[in-house]
């Protein structure tokens, strides 16, 4: 054995824990490397498409188009487009020759598609067909032991059966071949134990299946349930091997045990010894955890006898250097990325998964549905059968399966559904997603209280499988809120499950490196292909925390107390810890530092689904910082979500900025013309005189290109007059516009310090009817801007029905031209609406400006995000013409399935509708204060 191998063996004997003194153990030789990071050099020729017709090497295991092998297809693709090439591996490997009298099995974890396998030139059994599924060969007869044997393996990623590319590769999403999971050896005695499955129950009942190869004088299976490390845990149980049977069932009653469940994922491990006449034959352990799940029709799905709502995501396996190919490290870094969104469930989409994704589910706590592929074709029955059993046996005995999912949107053969009883001993409920089955519902990108006597309104548990299609900016953040509290609060609705978790983007090595998102196919998923966080996953983490704090003002009123509620299922509050932070924020040219005091909370005693209260122990002085910040954080030191409350108020960050020395002189102005030229300090204004727009700004250092506003962004503009007058050393300049006019009146004053201020008055285009935006716009040239510096939320952008994930803070950002989704990826996005605007510095590449407000709940608008070559009209919001816009009120972004309106009260048009009993303008318009700082030298 090489000192590779000899490695890798023993540490995954040491990892398995089938070591033991007396009975002999299941024995593992890597033929490849053990994932997409450990790989192994095997011979290789590809028979078509790029670097074909030469023998080389290639990694396994690996998807070869990555390796500029072959052809790139996306399973959209039409028939005579796709590559159907086949790849052919050889490797040499020795074998121990204590190995002789052993059964040694040669095991493939997953190969697209149909493989063909040769030990020493002779076949070692059917070629098997099915790309996402474990299957192996008996070779114990074709080994050269203590001597080297070569291996030699066919595949075609195309396969010959009609029905599994329809249900794996005529799909959306990239379709790749090769051999893409490990390939070991598997050595047991001749009388083994084949496989075991386990049903582990929240009351502590144990029931167990031991499934045995060669009996021959074997008699007794003993088991002993332990600990992870090596505790036993009540008595052990045993069973006896009755004779010609294959199979002991074993029964036993654990006290004392710790349950699974995604919020306290405790596990144990339970080891089954074979004897034959009093001697250990063989040996072999399992993990698993103690949990029931039920579901209850009409009702809803329950966990160790608590209802569930599931805040699931779907997952491809996927990594765009990779493909399919992946590894534990990979496995690992996304649950922890779907816990940092607070989620507790992920689906697989559109196959079954590495069995490293599923043990690190079963130790880190999220709930999974097991999904046999199948996206929207079958397969047919007699490979269907092999496959659902291939899955079924394999997975069987992860706690973190809660469903099994037999196929997707129309992929499912319903011949296959009593297989799934027949090999689990859970006797787990199947789930057609998009199908009324089973008592679900779980139709797919169904509207905001959608159904009439049905989903929403009907009697089935709603659990959509994917709800809220991401695409680009659009979907899976947005419109959230809205579904998740539509869902919490219905008694039947089980929650859902996310489209989807990550970009599909892939490299391809035969475009220069290129990412690929197939168009609009695949730039979906909540962080993009190399797992960059877009703005839906904050809002995501926000809105499905489980520690909700109330929604208030703070004034000077605040004692300290903030009502919270328990959104956990299992786990009382008072497991979790809570601090808190008040911050005085740093003001632009240094008018105000940052600083900062901090402390902790006691964590209240607030049963799940219940409310209470958490008390700050704040200093006195507390109403003289800016923001205050409460952090919740889990048993585990997980920050679920960090809550901002500004306590300033803009018109108090405004009575800062105002109290500048005044340079002594008054302000002036002259007429020229069309237009009103104004001297204010150091500052010179240019205001038109026929519309009052500002034409030009000029300081000491040249001309500053804000210009063009206040225009308004929406509504018929009629301009009547204007009127100047001096209010001590102040000029006040007031445009006043015809009634039909939806601008009513702005004024321009001038401060002796330079300072100027837009006082705006103005309506929407219509009343009572809804409308996209409202506001007002200026120009400024995109291609001066180098970033920007802002206090309000941030630092992503918002829409309307998504408010969340962002938080009170002074945030900084260099410009870029991002399109969600579409690389290079720069995120956050510079350009969009960004909320609760207090002040911001635009950092030019010729003079930085301040502008800034007094009035709350304004809206900065930077630019017009760059749109893709493919445009969706439902993630693609409309924008007002200018390019700095001050905005009280934003449209809502759809999804690639549904137009906003259609997902909740969000997601709908803006209507601003205040007649009264009185004809004032004054008093039935919008009112926005702006302060504008031009001075030279930011």
């Amino acid at each position: 054995m090489s000192p590779v191998f000899q490695k890798k063996f023993l540490i995954l004997l040491f990892s398995l824990g089938w070591f033991c003194a007396d009975a002999q153990q299941t024995q593992i030789k890597y033929l490849s490397g053990t994932g997409s990071d450990d790989t192994v050099d095997w011979e290789f020729f590809c028979t078509e498409g790029n670097k074909s017709g030469e023998w080389t090497t290639i990694p396994v295991p690996s998807n070869w188009e990555l390796f500029g092998f072959g052809k790139y297809n996306y399973g959209h693709a039409k028939d005579e487009e796709r590559g159907k090439e086949e790849g052919l591996y050889k490797y040499n490997f020795d074998v121990p020759n204590d190995w002789k009298n052993m059964q040694v099995k040669i095991v493939f974890e997953g190969s697209m598609t149909d493989t063909e396998v040769k030990i020493n030139g002779k076949l070692a059994g059917k070629i098997h067909q099915g790309a996402y599924y474990r299957f192996d060969y008996d070779i114990s007869r074709l080994l050269n032991y203590g001597k080297s044997n070569l291996l030699e393996v066919r595949v075609a990623k195309h396969s010959a059966n009609t029905s599994i590319n329809k249900a794996e590769r005529h799909a959306d999403y990239w379709i790749f071949g090769g051999i893409f999971r490990p390939v070991y050896l598997e050595a047991k005695p001749t009388q083994n134990i084949r496989r075991v499955a386990v049903d582990a129950q929240a009351n502590g009942t144990l029931n167990a299946e031991v499934f045995l190869h060669n009996i021959g004088r074997a008699d007794q299976v003993t088991a002993q349930v332990m600990t992870l490390d090596n505790k036993p845990v009540g008595e052990s149980f045993s069973g006896k091997v009755s004779k010609g049977s294959d199979k002991v069932s074993l029964q036993s009653v654990i006290d004392d045990i710790k349950t699974w469940n995604p919020e306290d994922p405790n596990l144990y491990k339970v080891k089954f010894t074979l004897y034959a006449r009093g001697n250990p034959v063989h040996e072999m352990d399992t993990r698993f955890g103690f949990r029931t799940v039920e579901k209850r029709d009409r009702d809803g799905i329950y966990v160790n006898e608590v209802k569930i709502k599931f805040k699931g995501v779907n997952r491809h396996t996927f990594w765009p250097t990779t493909g399919r190919a992946s590894n534990k490290t990979r496995s690992i870094e996304d649950v922890k990325l779907m816990q940092e969104m607070n989620m507790n469930a992920v689906r697989m989409s559109h196959y079954p998964p590495d069995t490293h994704f599923l043990d690190v589910c079963d130790s880190l706590g999220m709930m999974v549905l097991d999904e046999l592929a199948g996206w929207h074709d079958a397969y047919d029955t007699e490979v269907g059968s092999r496959l659902v059993k291939q899955m079924v046996t394999r997975d069987v005995n992860h706690p973190s399966i809660v469903l099994w999912t037999n196929g997707n949107e129309s992929g499912h053969n319903y011949d296959l559904v009593p297989l799934y009883a027949e090999y689990d001993i859970q006797n787990r409920e199947v789930v057609h997603p998009w199908q009324p089955f089973n008592g679900m519902a779980t139709q797919h990108y169904r509207g905001y209280d959608y159904g009439s006597g049905t989903y929403w309104h009907g009697h089935k548990i709603v659990f959509p499988t994917e709800f809220l299609h991401g695409l680009y900016d659009g979907g899976s953040g947005a419109g959230l809120h809205d579904f998740w509290e539509l869902m919490w609060n219905k008694p039947r609705a089980a929650g859902g499950f996310l489209w989807v978790f990550a970009d599909e983007g892939v490299v391809r090595t035969d475009q220069d490196g290129k990412i690929d998102t197939y168009g609009s196919a695949a730039p979906d998923g909540i962080v993009g292909p190399f797992h960059e966080k877009e703005g839906s996953f904050f809002a995501i983490k926000d809105i499905w925390s489980p520690v909700r704090f109330e929604n208030i003002d703070i004034t000077k009123w605040f004692d300290g107390s903030l009502n919270v509620e328990n959104r956990y299922f299992f786990t009382n509050l008072e497991e979790c810890s809570f601090s808190w932070r008040l911050a005085k924020m740093p003001l632009p040219n240094g008018l105000q530092n940052e600083e900062e005091v901090s402390g902790t909370a006691a964590a209240p005693s607030v049963e799940p689904g219940h409310k209470g209260k958490i008390k700050l122990d704040m200093p006195a002085d507390w109403f003289n910082y800016d923001v205050l910040y409460v952090t919740a954080t889990d048993k585990f030191g997980k920050d679920l979500y960090e809550k901002s409350w500004p306590i300033t108020l803009p018109e108090d960050v405004i009575a800062v900025m105002m109290n500048r020395k005044e340079d002594g002189r008054a302000v002036t102005m002259t007429e020229t013309g069309n237009s009103l030229i104004v001297q204010a300090g150091s500052i010179e204004y240019t205001i038109g005189k026929n519309n009052g727009i500002l034409e030009k700004v000029v300081n000491s250092n040249g001309e500053i290109p804000f210009v063009g506003g206040p225009s308004l962004s929406a509504g018929e503009v009629i301009f009547e007059s204007l009127k100047t007058r001096m209010e001590g050393d102040t000029l006040h300049i007031t445009s006043s516009f015809g009634k039909e006019s939806r601008m009513k009146e702005f004024t321009w004053t001038f401060f002796p310090s330079g300072m100027a201020k837009l006082n705006i008055y103005y309506v929407p285009k219509e009343y009572d009817v809804d409308f996209h935006y409202m506001g007002v716009d200026f120009n400024y040239p995109e291609e001066l801007v180098k970033g920007i510096q802002w206090l309000g939320r941030g630092p992503y952008r918002v829409w309307k029905n998504r408010m969340q994930g962002v938080e009170m803070a002074v945030h900084q950002k260099d410009y870029n031209n991002t399109i969600t989704g579409v690389p290079p990826l720069i995120y956050p996005e510079f350009k969009g609406y960004h909320a609760n605007l207090y002040w911001a510095k635009i950092e030019s590449k010729e003079q930085a400006f301040t502008v800034a407000t007094s009035s709350e709940d304004v809206f900065l608008r930077l630019f017009t995000p760059a749109q893709p070559e493919e445009i969706f009209e439902r993630t693609a919001p409309p924008f007002p013409n200018g390019d700095i816009s001050f905005m009280q009120a934003i449209p809502a972004i759809g999804t690639k399935s549904n137009e906003a309106e259609n997902l909740g009260p969000s997601g709908r048009k803006n209507i601003f509708f205040d007649y009264g009993p009185y004809d004032d303008w004054r008093l039935r318009s919008k009112v926005m204060d702006l302060y504008f700082d031009f001075s030279a030298g930011q």
